[in-house]
């Protein structure tokens, strides 16, 4: 069955779901609900258009997310030429991401990130197509899915794969209406594993599948999920064992950087014109970087969206994967209009004293807005507790 058309508020400022608070322990996979009974993490959230005329940014976080006690889904999406792509993104890319988790099972998660990429970049252009060209906006992205797992990278404690949450269910009628560019290079550390960009999913993963779901699943495709998911089970508490791993990948200029033992940790890659491997991609594929700018006019070389430039801007994100430990303390998740002001370590510095994870996402922004950015400013800070900390699931 495939998806209604989305239908978007006539504002020309893009606009995410609001922030709420689950009544009880579980959000059920509601986006963007906090849980007073997390113990696993802290998450904030602030933004500012800046001096920009209108706000292009969206972002999402789910708590539990996938139906696991202490897994999180967190992201930024950063529009550019209208707020379509970037505003579609933070109702619906936690969805993709959740259908690839649950029907591929068997595949590992830096390809699922990668397949998910893929799969939005091509409902997007879908979207542009059905639009008559209305809707030709892009995004950059950077995301976070936070997992546990076993040591053999396995969720063997689930028995069954990840279920859809409610938002998904209605998503083939109503949920795709809408409610309402420096820095150091990235830290090396050895247990960071770095996968390069890819063009497109790996055609053997089931053969690599060192990290997986347990269980045979097959290929996704890019449709989302429908009104005929399963209901939504109880949220499932892993064994006190297990491991926590941090996966990320991001297409463009916005940026993830960790905070461990006080040092910044770079764990995406700035895709732009000024850097010499992916201007050798575009001109490779035939197209040309003046000044920094794509055939002279975006100066990111990756999104999703921008359809028309699809041949040269592609959605293949770079991806991580990180095994947090004790001495990781938090995640900063923004766009470049906080990352244009700020260097990674200058970040972590500004915020590292903050206990909480809100008042450090707005310290953050009010940081670029006073140093004068001349863009939008979205942050996330999610701030960790180590096993030390947290109180028993």
């Amino acid at each position: 069955m495939r998806a209604a058309p989305p239908s978007f508020t006539d504002s020309p400022n893009a606009r995410s779901k609001s922030i709420t608070t689950a009544e009880g322990r579980d959000t059920h996979g509601t986006l963007n609900q906090h849980s007073i009974g997390n113990t696993a993490f802290q998450v904030g959230v602030y933004e500012d258009k800046g001096t920009r005329r209108y706000m292009e940014d969206s972002h999402s976080f789910v708590v539990d997310y996938a139906g696991v006690r202490g897994q999180g889904f967190f992201a930024v999406f950063d529009g550019h030429a209208g707020k379509h792509a970037a505003e579609w993104c933070g109702q619906h890319f936690h969805e993709y991401l959740l259908d690839a988790l649950r029907t591929s099972p068997s595949t590992t998660v830096p390809d699922i990130l990668n397949e998910t990429f893929h799969n939005v970049d091509r409902r997007l252009s879908y979207l542009c197509e059905e639009s008559d060209g209305k809707i030709h906006s892009g995004c950059t992205v950077v995301t976070a899915f936070l997992r546990v797992e076993d040591d053999r990278g396995r969720q063997s404690f689930l028995n069954s794969p990840p279920f859809t949450p409610e938002d998904s269910r209605s998503h083939s009628s109503a949920s795709d209406s809408h409610s309402a560019e420096s820095g150091e290079e990235a830290g090396a550390s050895a247990a960071i594993k770095s996968k390069k960009p890819k063009s497109a999913p790996s055609g053997n993963r089931i053969a690599r599948a060192l990290r997986n779901l347990g269980g045979t699943g097959s290929t996704t495709s890019s449709s989302p999920p429908t009104s005929s998911s399963p209901p939504t089970p109880p949220v499932v508490t892993p064994p006190l064992s297990c491991r926590r791993v941090l996966y990320t990948a991001n297409a463009g200029d916005a940026r993830g950087v960790l905070c461990r033992a006080g040092k910044a940790v770079r764990l995406t890659y700035d895709h732009k014109g000024s850097d010499k491997q992916e201007a050798k991609r575009i001109t490779d594929a035939g197209g040309f970087v003046m000044s920094g700018r794509v055939n002279g006019v975006l100066a990111v070389t990756r999104s999703l969206g921008d359809s028309s430039m699809k041949e040269f801007v592609v959605g293949s994100p770079y991806t991580t994967e990180t095994q947090l430990c004790d001495e990781d303390e938090f995640l900063i998740l923004a766009c470049d209009g906080l990352w244009d002001i700020t260097g990674d370590q200058g970040a972590i510095d500004l915020v590292r004293h903050i206990a909480d994870a809100q008042e450090a996402s707005r310290t953050l922004v009010q940081h670029a807005l006073s140093r004068q950015t001349n863009d939008n400013v979205t942050v996330i800070v999610v701030r960790f507790k180590t096993p030390s900390t947290r109180s028993s699931r």
